[in-house]
């Protein structure tokens, strides 16, 4: 599996269409995905799943409203959930000859938290719409769970691929059997937990992404009193034990979280109030999204934006840092990158 920051031939998203995520909000997640799209087609290839044709037509009107061009936009009539690719889609890998293929991993919805009949079907559906070879895989995975540097390393949490509600029957030993031989990698990475508000068990891409070979940033708290506090300095202990495949220390490079957001801190007046209504979202500078011209950065009307856009900007000197506001859209908890999957070049 080729590292993010590897060229791309094209980014797959999933078009959002249900409102259970967003109630009260959806109105304005289709906007933030078409500017997502805007800032991807300049760089590459951008593949959109989309429900059927009510959806498909919807997306066009965002799209056109946004002002994307759409030379390298390509629509693909599909039928889905919800809009996280990063983890009901294809994981692309490059064998020895460096042909693609799309890897179709079980799809549980996180642990059977909701219907997801259709997004299951979705990366076996897309490899033969765009006619690239598949392989089923006899394990529940989501993308969003793990993390490579495309040289054999791999950063994944406990807490999630352990989880009784993923693979229940598998030892630790069998689930990094099948990553090993599935992702060419050698050498994997535990972490422990999650942050508040996160409904994946722990996913690695709300904590510790890799920006280089061997460079990685990790989100820390810095209020000793928050509860993501303790689990967060445990990630930061392990990093700094942990090696990459060659051996050597990773560099590590923090990223302060942002101050807590809540669903009630930025619901309009007249949304809907449901049971969400005060829960803390998994607002976090982690879930960004490396394509092959930007990256786009999850930011949170706080004061820390700032220093989470220079950061990025220093670890990806060649790439605009496009920081998009995602407090609505994480209402679904998810960002950027749960929205978005890579199709290696």
């Amino acid at each position: 599996m080729p590292a993010e920051w590897e060229p791309h031939q094209g980014t797959i998203l999933t078009w959002p269409h249900d409102e259970a995520h967003w109630p009260g909000l959806f109105e304005h997640v289709p906007g933030i995905i078409a500017r997502m799209v805007k800032e991807l087609e300049i760089g590459e290839e951008v593949h959109i799943v989309t429900h059927d044709a009510v959806v498909e037509e919807s997306a066009k009107k965002e799209m056109s409203k946004a002002g994307v061009v759409g030379k390298n936009v390509h629509l693909h009539r599909i039928p889905s959930n919800f809009p996280w690719v990063r983890d009901h889609g294809p994981i692309v890998v490059k064998n020895e000859k460096g042909e693609r293929i799309f890897l179709d991993w079980l799809f549980n919805a996180h642990g059977d938290q909701w219907k997801y009949d259709k997004d299951d079907k979705i990366p076996s559906q897309l490899a033969s719409t765009l006619q690239f070879p598949v392989r089923q895989i006899d394990m529940v995975l989501e993308g969003g769970s793990i993390d490579v540097n495309g040289k054999g390393t791999l950063l994944t949490t406990e807490n999630c691929l352990l989880n009784p509600n993923r693979n229940p029957s598998f030892s630790k030993e069998k689930i990094e059997q099948h990553l090993k031989e599935n992702l060419g990698v050698t050498h994997i990475l535990w972490l422990k937990e999650g942050i508040q508000g996160d409904d994946t068990s722990g996913h690695v891409d709300d904590l510790t992404r890799f920006v280089g070979p061997r460079t990685v940033v990790t989100v820390v708290q810095e209020d000793p009193n928050d509860p993501d506090f303790a689990p967060l300095q445990e990630n930061l202990g392990r990093l700094k034990t942990m090696k990459d495949q060659d051996g050597n220390p990773l560099e590590i490079i923090p990223i302060a979280q942002p101050k807590p957001v809540y669903v009630s801190e930025h619901q309009p007046t007249k949304a809907k109030v449901t049971e969400k209504e005060g829960f803390r979202i998994p607002a976090s500078y982690a879930n960004f999204y490396i394509a092959n011209e930007c990256v786009l950065l999850p930011v949170w009307n706080d004061p820390k934006d700032a220093d989470a856009i220079s950061t990025l900007q220093k670890c990806f000197p060649g790439r605009r840092i496009v920081p998009i506001d995602s407090r609505i859209l994480t209402w679904g908890f998810g960002s950027f990158h749960c929205l978005t999957q890579q199709q290696p070049k």
